[in-house]
């Protein structure tokens, strides 16, 4: 039996994204599906899955994300689906351990890919908030609700943006303890 369940998740919680997708394997039911704010998923085995997430560098339709993905399906992890430059993978568990990343190195390089990204966001809607609510107040109309939700959301992004900073930070000590 299929079930859809609607959820919000900021970039910067992907980690939190994947364990709860992993959780959700955990009791039985294994993601199929994947879309904005939308997850799918189908009765399985209590876990059955390992769900693993990842924001590719470069679009899904470019051949070296195809090659990427490609090779993870090559060592028996399923492409369940992809939203936007996020792709999910999900492993049988009893195929093994599976991760996408195998070290420190490669995983502060994600972080600091997926802070670049929130910095662009960031920026934009903190840009496109204020113009509007500087014409709002410029042409004496009511103020404009939708700039004021830009730069609420560029707030958010600062704060995902920090917490991001002390992730890659605390990996990049823990790399630098084991050197």
């Amino acid at each position: 039996m299929r079930k859809t369940i609607h959820k919000c998740i900021w970039v910067w919680d992907f980690d939190k994204e994947e364990k709860w997708l992993n959780e959700m394997a955990a009791k039985g039911l294994a993601l199929v599906s994947v879309g904005f704010c939308k997850y799918e998923f189908e009765d399985c085995e209590p876990g059955e899955y390992k769900i693993c997430m990842q924001m590719l560098e470069k679009n899904v339709s470019n051949p070296e994300s195809q090659k990427y993905m490609e090779f993870i399906e090559e060592t028996g992890a399923e492409h369940i689906g992809t939203f936007k430059n996020w792709v999910y993978f999900r492993k049988k568990t009893s195929n093994g351990h599976f991760e996408l990343f195998s070290d420190n190195e490669s995983r502060v390089r994600y972080l600091k890919r997926i802070t670049n990204f929130v910095i662009v966001v960031t920026v934009l809607n903190i840009l496109v908030g204020a113009y509007n609510v500087f014409l709002a107040c410029t042409f004496v109309s009511p103020v404009n609700f939708l700039g004021l939700i830009n730069i609420l959301i560029g707030i958010l992004g600062i704060a995902g943006m920090i917490r991001l900073i002390k992730k890659r930070r605390r990996l990049e000590q823990e790399s630098q303890l084991f050197e």
